[in-house]
């Protein structure tokens, strides 16, 4: 169903200059996350409802009511595509894999590498530092970037990013303030 979604949602996200990032349903709420070079405004996300609300009512692919709710990806996302997964490349992964995969279920590293049939995590820190993982697609339930607090690396995509986590200012600016006495 979200395959059928996304094809039919697709076209028109792309005519207002957006990119469809993933279609969701879960119970009779559909997600349609959206991004653009640069990230994403309010404007934008407002014209991509439009047109996604418009298409989704000449079709009604869905029966009964629902929610419609479209975002950005914000600065976690989930990877979900191979695109995904190739514009994600150096960026920190959190990995959830599915109960039958061998290892360990939980893996956090640098998304090193991927292809059309799965990608590779280096995982690091302890006994496991340098040790790469390879996985193909269809063993993961879930896979999402990390965004790191306070990090000196900027932030690849704008969007919703915290700037002060992003130029590693995450330390808060105190500012002196006049006091005023009211009488």
């Amino acid at each position: 169903m979200a395959e059928d979604l996304f094809s039919l949602v697709a076209p028109v996200v792309v005519e207002v200059g957006l990119e469809l990032v993933d279609v969701e349903r879960k119970a009779n709420v559909v997600l349609v996350t959206v991004d653009r070079e640069g990230g994403v405004d309010l404007e934008a996300l407002t014209a991509a409802n439009r047109v996604v609300s418009a298409v989704l009512d000449e079709h009604d692919p869905i029966p009964g009511a629902y929610t419609l709710e479209v975002s950005s990806p914000g600065v976690e996302r989930t990877l979900r595509t191979a695109a995904h997964f190739a514009k994600a490349k150096g960026e920190t992964v959190s990995v959830r894999t599915r109960p039958q995969v061998p290892g360990d279920r939980r893996l956090t590293g640098v998304l090193v590498g991927s292809d059309d049939n799965g990608f590779e995590v280096a995982v690091g820190g302890g006994a496991d530092e340098g040790r790469r993982v390879r996985l193909a697609y269809s063993d993961v339930d879930r896979v999402r970037t990390v965004f790191a607090w306070g990090s000196t690396k900027p932030v690849a995509r704008g969007g919703s990013g915290n700037s002060a986590g992003a130029t590693g200012a995450g330390k808060k600016k105190t500012e002196k303030r006049k006091q005023v006495i009211t009488p």
